[in-house]
């Protein structure tokens, strides 16, 4: 009948809608702070206007719509410092710097000396050094919120002489760590500038959501030196000699290891034609990974 034809062309019920990400995040950043909030989608703009109007309604004249085709985060700087947050060393503005190492265990911070101005003396250069270090505490902890970094945080700063120099950093740390929504706690424990900041951290670092690891170090940073994949092949050959009865030895390797093979680590090849006593061929392969290699024997 109509009715039953009326009731199946009629939308399904919305039983549950996931709110969108601004949603999610307005009622924990909300704060009297801000200069303006800025939203440059108008269908969430229109969502966050009532939000505010509930939660905080002096803030209201403070939300703005951005309406311009020019990319938002280009225009206010964010892409630049998601870049920089991504680098491993942040420059100081005395001339130092921060270089911030993650691992699955810890995060390393260690802060490094610029140019000096002026004598070297010891004074002055107790001095520089206090500065670059309070310079660098603040920026630490602006790095650690802006990263999102989580658990140890060993802080290595730059080596102070004078104890009130030292506990004036670790205070200076203290005092930005205040500013910082998460739970953290930092713990002064070497006469050397050592200070170590536990701090809780409930979804992924910013590396982690923006990054994935090298596929070709998967990770590490590094890979094995060409010498030592050199002398890693003349050890498997060693192991493997007996089996290769063919009157030819072909070896494929990745061109980076055919060139060493062929130039500084030619005593290598020499080595490997001796253990053999047969000819060996080099084949460059560029679908091998650096650090990857093949022996088999050829004719026969």
């Amino acid at each position: 009948d109509m009715r039953h034809k009326m009731d199946t062309l009629r939308p399904p019920a919305v039983i549950y809608r996931e709110q969108s990400l601004v949603a999610k995040l307005l009622p924990d950043l909300l704060t009297e702070d801000y200069t303006a909030i800025r939203i440059d989608s108008y269908q969430e703009y229109q969502r966050v206007l009532e939000l505010v109007e509930r939660m905080m309604p002096a803030l209201l004249p403070k939300v703005k719509h951005y309406s311009k085709d020019f990319p938002i985060f280009e225009e206010y700087g964010v892409q630049a410092e998601l870049d920089k947050a991504l680098r491993s060393k942040v420059w100081l503005k005395s001339g130092g710097s921060i270089v911030i190492n993650q691992t699955e265990a810890r995060v390393a911070i260690d802060v490094n000396t610029g140019r000096y101005v002026g004598k070297k003396t010891s004074g002055r250069l107790e001095d520089t050094i206090i500065k670059t270090n309070l310079e660098a505490a603040k920026e630490i902890v602006r790095q650690i919120r802006l990263r999102d970094l989580g658990g140890i945080i060993v802080c290595d700063f730059i080596d102070m002489e004078e104890k009130k120099n030292r506990q004036k950093v670790f205070q200076g740390v203290e005092q930005e760590l205040r500013k910082d929504r998460a739970p953290s706690k930092a713990l002064q424990v070497s006469v050397f500038g050592l200070v170590i900041v536990t701090r809780k951290r409930v979804k992924q670092s910013l590396e982690r959501v923006l990054t994935e690891p090298c596929p070709y170090c998967t990770g590490a940073g590094t890979i094995k030196s060409s010498a030592t994949v050199c002398y890693e092949i003349l050890s498997e050959v060693r192991k493997v000699g007996s089996d290769l009865d063919g009157p030819g030895v072909l070896l494929r390797v990745n061109p980076d290891i055919a060139r060493a093979l062929q130039e500084e680590e030619k005593g290598v090849l020499s080595d490997l034609k001796q253990m053999l006593q047969r000819d060996v061929i080099v084949k460059p392969d560029v679908h091998l990974h650096h650090e990857q290699f093949d022996v088999m024997s050829i004719g026969g």
